[in-house]
């Protein structure tokens, strides 16, 4: 590699790194997109008395922090519906997706989380 005398080495990584940077553009359509999908998603979840909130995202890193809410809080499968659901769903469709972290809303006591729950998976033992 040759390198320019007024040009400091990492110059090259600097430039590349700066290359893949976002423009505003594409971050605002990263999260134009990820809140329509969320909107897709949110009827299926409301549907047993729950919801899903978006919390944060990162569209540089691609993190998504979401959460579950309502009868979810109180849902034995709240975890399954997060992993093999919402995180599915997010980096299936959403290419720039990296990783999903959720959830569930804890500020209500459990009996009032559960008779929000129209159909909620309970374990018989």
């Amino acid at each position: 590699m040759v390198v320019a005398p007024d040009v400091p080495e990492n110059a090259e990584t600097a430039d590349a790194a700066h290359a893949g940077a976002l423009t505003e553009e594409d971050r605002a359509a990263r999260r134009a997109a990820l809140d329509a999908l969320i909107e897709l998603i949110r009827p299926a979840v409301q549907a047993d008395g729950g919801d899903l909130a978006l919390v944060g995202v990162d569209v540089e890193t691609g993190v998504v922090d979401v959460e579950l809410q309502g009868s979810c809080s109180s849902c034995a499968i709240s975890s399954t519906t997060l992993q093999a659901g919402v995180n599915r769903i997010l980096k299936d469709r959403l290419d720039w997706v990296t990783e999903v972290r959720g959830g569930v809303d804890e500020s209500i006591g459990f009996e009032e989380s559960a008779a929000m729950g129209t159909g909620a998976y309970v374990p018989r033992f």
